[in-house]
């Protein structure tokens, strides 16, 4: 059978979160949640056991008792969190007012459907719990979406659960797993979310090797730009973080291969700016790089290039993502490429093209090291602690 890939790539690309655009007025019959219940009961099932449980629950003062249970489990405070952030462009601002909107509109949504499943999670993961739940919520959530419904993925109400399985009736054995809010959406005019490349998120046969091409055979090459990702969280607001990663002698301090970076020309972080940096690497000595500053995000991304801007010999960037509601923590990336330009490494592998495999696995390695301690010295720094 052949699928046409372009309305399944629109599905699977435009289901979202809907809250704001649920119309809130529209019958949504019954017959149709079956259909997308029967649907998602395709789903694997670890060992074959027939374990979810599906409740649609659209009883009036089921609903409002159970819109109460939702503010108290944290809907008030998103309510809250909505107001505050409103209008003001705040980065989660988007997020926050969508869902306290939800959590405000709670029992007028005409319909919601918890998922659950025999058993209690005891740590061991093995098959037959979770694993076997997730994927069926998730084809509900696709099912619904071809049919003009939308849904809101939400966990929410598990900080009231044995008041919500009280209400509800559940027996002792059944977890519940995810509540979603049904509803026929207001237009179908969803596009995609804005989401990192698999570029940048998908490792090669090691945590954090990274490649801005896919390659066309088995193994990856210097034409296909091989590069490093590391991640840490940080305890620390993003203006915190970002005041330690636009410093860039301050890297210098942990890396162990970079020695020393000052700006040129009294510059400071800003595109177009250039500082010089020292390195030294054991077997392949000590040299200098001139950088130009390529991206500077305020509080979200600094990157620069190392030699010419058109054709670098790597390219570095530091992103900071915050974390939680109240952006207080900072999930920070360091993520280098190299190439395509001429460097010590590409010098390298065209002496010995046959080697070039180990030549790559060689350099990733020191990479690894070194952007570990960076980013380790800079959580420390950001936490207020003796980095050492």
């Amino acid at each position: 059978m052949d699928f046409d890939l372009a309305q399944v790539d629109t599905l699977l690309g435009t289901t979202r979160a809907v809250r704001k655009r649920l119309d809130l007025e529209r019958h949504v019959p019954e017959q149709v949640l079956w259909d997308c219940i029967d649907l998602a009961e395709q789903a694997p099932t670890g060992g074959d056991l027939a374990s979810r449980r599906w409740i649609v629950i659209r009883d009036p003062a089921v609903k409002a008792r159970l819109a109460e249970l939702y503010r108290q489990a944290g809907g008030s405070m998103m309510m809250g969190a909505a107001d505050k952030v409103r209008g003001t462009g705040h980065p989660r601002e988007g997020v926050l007012t969508s869902g306290g909107y939800l959590a405000e509109v709670f029992e007028r949504v005409p319909a919601f459907v918890l998922v659950t499943i025999w058993g209690a999670h005891d740590g061991s993961g093995n098959p037959g719990l979770f694993d076997s739940v997730v994927q069926a919520a998730w084809s509900f959530c696709l099912a619904a979406r071809s049919r003009g419904l939308g849904t809101a993925w939400t966990t929410m109400h598990l900080a009231r659960k044995s008041e919500v399985a009280e209400l509800l009736r559940l027996p002792d054995g059944v977890t519940q797993v995810v509540l979603l809010p049904v509803a026929y959406t207001v237009g179908t005019d969803f596009g995609r979310a804005p989401r990192r490349p698999a570029s940048e998120i998908t490792f090669l046969d090691r945590w954090g090797h990274t490649t801005d091409r896919a390659s066309a055979d088995t193994v990856h090459h210097l034409v296909d730009g091989p590069g490093m990702t590391v991640e840490i969280d940080v305890d620390a607001a993003p203006a915190t973080v970002w005041a330690l990663v636009t410093d860039v002698a301050v890297p210098a301090r942990f890396s162990g291969e970079l020695q020393s970076a000052e700006w040129l020309d009294g510059a400071g972080p800003a595109v177009g700016s250039r500082f010089v940096g020292t390195n030294e690497l054991e077997g392949f000595g000590r040299w200098q790089t001139t950088c130009t500053v390529v991206r500077c995000d305020e509080r979200s991304a600094f990157a620069w290039v190392v030699g010419d801007v058109e054709n670098p010999g790597a390219t570095w960037r530091f992103e900071l993502e915050p974390l939680g509601f109240g952006g207080r923590q900072t999930r920070l990336r360091q993520h280098m490429t190299i190439g395509p330009g001429s460097s010590g490494t590409a010098q390298m592998i065209r002496k010995e093209p046959e080697r070039e495999q180990q030549i790559l696995a060689w350099r990733r390695k020191a990479l690894r090291a070194a952007m570990d301690r960076t980013v380790g010295g800079i959580k420390a720094l950001a936490e207020g602690r003796d980095p050492t």
